[in-house]
């Protein structure tokens, strides 16, 4: 099996970058809260909802392709952007990415 960096940078205020190890096959998710990251997943990561929104600054050739449902979650999400993707579709293929997660501090509930 692959193993792969997974850089995190962080938009919210005092949090340093962190890099993980992500093994192909893995998506961004997981290893996120595996690892004790904050990062909202109402849906519980089946793709029903924007909230595990996050930035892929690098890499973006070396996960799975948007797919169209994806696309209409992200399009819902807080600032979207052309790099949005959603966590739980991050699929790594082939390599190292980068990530950003948007501030989590602005969410309610759980």
């Amino acid at each position: 099996m692959s193993i792969f960096k997974l850089k995190i940078n962080f938009e919210e205020e005092g949090k340093e970058p962190v890099e993980l190890p992500i093994a192909a096959g893995e998506d961004v998710l997981d290893v996120v809260l595996d690892n004790n990251i904050k990062l909202q997943h109402n849906c519980g990561g089946v793709c029903g909802c924007s909230t595990c929104h996050i930035y892929v600054t690098k890499g973006m050739d070396n996960i799975q392709e948007i797919s169209e449902k994806e696309e209409d979650f992200v399009d819902r999400a807080v600032r979207p952007k052309i790099t949005s993707r959603l966590a739980c579709q991050c699929v790594v293929l082939d390599g190292d990415i980068e990530i950003t997660i948007p501030d989590q501090s602005g969410f309610l509930g759980h």
